[in-house]
């Protein structure tokens, strides 16, 4: 994994007010795992909305692909302290999902389920206003390190709430944490605060 100082490629080029406090503008769009890269077969795949919904869905990767597909420009950024700006990304908003589904009245938050076994949560809120399932970043089917066939975004938080090799969406009604809100990251992640990390854990 590359330090953040080895990813500083790019001036601000008076693009101040969008790059959040803690963070560097970079023209890369760097792989960041923990773990390794899952093998996926489309032919296998298959995806899952589950928990507090009214209709449990599964559908192959046929089936996802016949779904509604919306272009989104948002920026991302990272807890290692890079902002990518403008990225293009392609697939399914989160709104559209859930519309197959049906969330159930005491549904309040989201589960992240990825190939590998990762985990992250969210708001359902949160994800309903800009939660989009991706299969495309600026035209081209993501990269296998970068979550493919498909990645959850969420551009107002930092990176990790954007799980890659997604494979299942869990509506639950109490927020539980995922993976690496697990391991002392902060449950909200929003990078105009520099939430990275729980707030014992800064003192």
């Amino acid at each position: 994994m590359k330090r953040p100082d080895q990813l500083k490629d790019a001036p601000d080029q008076g693009m101040g007010d969008r790059v959040p406090p803690g963070q560097f503008l970079s023209n890369k769009f760097p792989v960041l795992t923990y773990g390794s890269t899952p093998k996926v077969d489309l032919d296998t795949w298959k995806f899952r909305v589950f928990g507090l919904v009214e209709q449990e869905v599964e559908l192959t990767w046929d089936q996802f692909t016949k779904l509604t597909w919306t272009t989104v420009t948002a920026d991302f950024h990272c807890v290692t302290q890079w902002s990518s700006l403008d990225n293009t990304w392609e697939g399914v908003t989160f709104p559209d999902l859930m519309a197959l589904a049906q969330p159930k009245p005491e549904a309040k938050f989201v589960m992240a389920h990825c190939f590998g076994g990762y985990t992250t949560n969210l708001p359902l809120e949160v994800a309903m206003e800009e939660g989009l399932l991706v299969h495309k970043q600026d035209g081209e089917p993501l990269g296998e390190g970068h979550g493919w066939p498909l990645r959850l975004i969420i551009p107002s938080r930092y990176g990790w709430k954007s799980a890659k090799w997604l494979n299942g969406i869990e509506l639950i009604a109490e927020d539980a944490p995922g993976f690496w809100e697990q391991r002392g990251y902060n449950n909200n992640a929003d990078p105009w605060k520099e939430e990275r990390f729980w707030p014992e854990l800064t003192h």
